[in-house]
């Protein structure tokens, strides 16, 4: 009987933690992942590759090749959102099935921010939750730092993930979903 109670709690408590989740995309409800755009460094000349389909469990795979030839060296995808407000919310989630590299989570407040906010975050290869406290995320422009504070806004319009670990490298990611908490 206890065991019952336990497992009637334990329930309850998953189901209340993500009561409060709010979730930014889910891969499995999805029937294409025509939202979400790839930019690659073939933008200034590079060589890079990458894309984004649904794999057979309709998870988001993003795979590809970098390149550091031409002067490149990155692959991105981002999704452009209405405006979300986060102001009740600390952290962005990501389950990621990775390839034991490292990638960006990279977030952006206001359409013509011509900046981003960024923090890395390390794949491995097996499932995994990566929660990343919104605070925590630098603002870069093409890849170097500036001087201004961490991301400190209300809201979000868009997100994006990056490879860019200066080698020559093939990459795959998993994503199952993002989400807010």
């Amino acid at each position: 009987m206890l065991k019952n109670y336990i497992f009637v709690f334990c329930i309850f408590m998953i189901s209340l933690e993500k009561a409060h989740a709010r979730i930014i995309y889910d891969f499995n409800s999805r029937k294409s992942v025509n939202d979400w755009v790839v930019i690659d460094d073939g933008v200034m000349g590079g060589l890079s590759s990458g894309s984004i389909n649904l794999d057979g469990d309709g998870n988001g795979l993003y795979r590809g090749y970098v390149s550091l030839e031409n002067y490149g060296g990155f692959s991105s995808i981002r999704l452009r959102q209405k405006e979300i407000d986060v102001a009740n919310y600390k952290y962005i989630t990501l389950k990621v099935f990775g390839d034991n590299k490292f990638y960006q989570l990279r977030i952006k407040s206001r359409y013509y921010d011509r900046h981003v906010y960024a923090k890395e975050f390390y794949a491995e290869n097996e499932w995994q939750v990566i929660k990343i406290p919104l605070k925590k995320m630098k603002p870069k422009f093409r890849g170097r730092n500036l001087r201004m504070k961490n991301f400190n806004s209300d809201s979000i319009v868009e997100f994006g993930i990056l490879i860019g670990n200066k080698v020559n490298e093939d990459f795959k990611l998993l994503i199952d979903y993002m989400s807010f908490e």
